[in-house]
């Protein structure tokens, strides 16, 4: 791809992620909000999941690298950074104003480097309101974040993890059977 061309991509998909994140994503019905982040950002969303008003998410000239599973919940103004694979499974309950980063940077580079990772969160798990995770993490199936917590490093399955950084401080039920559905009215938690 020529230069010139490579930027009239770039400057394309800006304008799809400055429209998906400035307009769709502060859209009441879920329909068109998926739509749009389907067709024009290339988000993979499963059956019965939800993403919901004011989320921003992010990606590369390519699209977006974002993979959600069937019964999962992304919950308002969370963050998802597509630049890199960033997988969430089925079942998944990802809460209010989280940040998923799959880039960051090296803090003792002179250079200022970019560290990339992806990030995959397995079925069933559930992060807290406010969780960071960082780039290369993995969240086994049926783990919980709690809430504010900082995830660097990969945590193992039904597990219950807290804290900056995130440390594993129990295990969870193994016999999880429930599906997530939440599609609350217009921005507020009233359901039918």
């Amino acid at each position: 791809m020529t230069g010139k061309l490579r930027m009239i991509r770039r400057f394309l998909m800006s304008f799809f992620y400055y429209l998906g994140n400035g307009i769709f994503m502060g859209q009441p019905s879920y329909n068109v909000r998926h739509w749009f982040l389907k067709i024009f950002l290339g988000v993979k969303i499963g059956k019965k999941s939800s993403i919901h008003y004011g989320c921003f998410l992010t990606g590369d000239e390519y699209g977006s690298k974002i993979e959600i599973g069937s019964n999962t919940v992304i919950n308002r103004f969370t963050y998802l950074d597509g630049r890199v694979s960033l997988k969430i499974g089925n079942n998944v309950n990802v809460s209010h104003y989280t940040l998923i980063q799959t880039l960051s940077h090296d803090p003792q580079s002179p250079d200022f480097v970019c560290i990339t990772g992806p990030v995959v969160i397995c079925d069933h798990a559930w992060i807290g309101a406010r969780a960071v995770i960082l780039p290369g993490v993995t969240i086994g199936e049926g783990s919980v974040i709690g809430a504010g917590s900082v995830v660097a490093s990969s945590i193992p399955p039904y597990s219950i993890a807290v804290g900056a950084p995130a440390k594993v401080v129990k295990s969870r039920n193994r016999d999880l059977r429930y599906k997530s559905a939440y599609f609350p009215f217009f921005n507020t938690d009233i359901c039918s």
